[in-house]
């Protein structure tokens, strides 16, 4: 059957049609992007969706929204759209739906998606187990985190706010990092370093160390010049990045007990060639004892470029096609 993919973020919203069988998803057209400020709800940007397809949408919604699920009234962060999910079969004109958290989609995608959708990072080489639990993380606006745990015959995906864990410092660089974080939060979590915006604290604390002048620039500048390697503390601060995700990554996977790990999100797939060259790996094992255990564990870079939407069907698929 063929199903409405939605996605939707702080800034954009983006849709496509997909077609599900057997609990899988076995088509997923082109993505359509809307700038989410240019619609005044879901149900009118789902509209607009529809007479750019130029044909009758189906009659099914699998919808992945950036905020956790409230089955009553649900208010997007960073987002002025409300969703009342009771309205939504009538809004919507849809007869079947599925509403799910965006990491919890992209968990699904982590689920369904064939071993050439990801890049190998660091521990043993070869795809994702058949079994067992596979933590997935990714920075983005905040830093999502997911569990997939795998039966071998079908999987279940666990939506959970592991990004929010208390951030750990291991060096003198990271002390004075949580330090200055400190000044603006009482209680300093991963988010606060692993998420875009975290590297602007990052930046400033290297520049207060080499005793240079804190510029006021947003999180956006400062990637512009890492990613651009036209300054070299922003360059500096995207290697620290990179480092502190690689720990969080290794306490997450700790924590869950899985037998691998997947970096995802739209910043994620962003730094594929910098976390491959940077202190991720050396830090995602670096867990004293555990050294060995955390070396056994392999760790991929989901690469499809938009695992919300094929996530969010394949949430469908499993709920309603099985």
């Amino acid at each position: 059957m063929e199903v409405v993919a939605v996605d939707i973020g702080g800034t954009h919203a983006r849709f496509a049609i997909a077609e599900v069988e057997g609990g899988r998803v076995v088509r997923i057209d082109n993505p359509v992007t809307q700038k989410t400020a240019e619609h005044g709800s879901l149900q009118l940007a789902w509209q607009a969706f529809g007479e750019a397809a130029g044909r009758p949408l189906p009659r099914a919604a699998a919808i992945a929204v950036a905020s956790p699920i409230n089955p009553d009234l649900i208010k997007l962060t960073n987002n002025p759209w409300i969703i009342r999910p009771p309205l939504i079969r009538e809004r919507l004109e849809v007869d079947d739906w599925t509403l799910i958290n965006d990491f919890g989609a992209v968990g699904h995608a982590v689920a369904q998606l064939p071993d050439e959708h990801f890049v190998h990072l660091c521990g043993p080489e070869g795809g994702l187990p058949d079994r067992g639990s596979i933590t997935v993380c990714g920075p983005g606006t905040g830093l999502g985190v997911a569990q997939v745990f795998r039966t071998g015959t079908g999987y279940h995906v666990i939506e959970t706010e592991g990004g929010h864990m208390d951030f750990a410092p291991l060096d003198h660089i990271e002390d004075a990092l949580l330090a200055r974080l400190r000044k603006d939060f009482t209680r300093v979590s991963t988010e606060r370093v692993c998420s875009g915006p975290g590297i602007k604290a990052i930046y400033e604390t290297l520049a207060g160390i080499e005793h240079r002048p804190i510029h006021q620039l947003d999180d956006k500048a400062i990637w512009t010049m890492a990613f651009e390697g036209t300054d070299s503390l922003a360059a500096a601060a995207m290697d620290r990045f990179c480092s502190a995700l690689g720990s969080v990554a290794g306490d997450l996977a700790l924590a869950h007990g899985p037998k691998g790990v997947v970096i995802a999100g739209g910043l994620g797939l962003r730094l594929k060639d910098h976390l491959l060259n940077s202190g991720f790996g050396q830090r995602f094992v670096a867990k004293g004892r555990f050294q060995g255990l955390m070396a056994s564990i392999p760790v991929k870079l989901i690469t499809y470029p938009q695992p919300g939407l094929y996530g969010a069907a394949a949430a469908f698929a499993q709920e309603h096609t099985q």
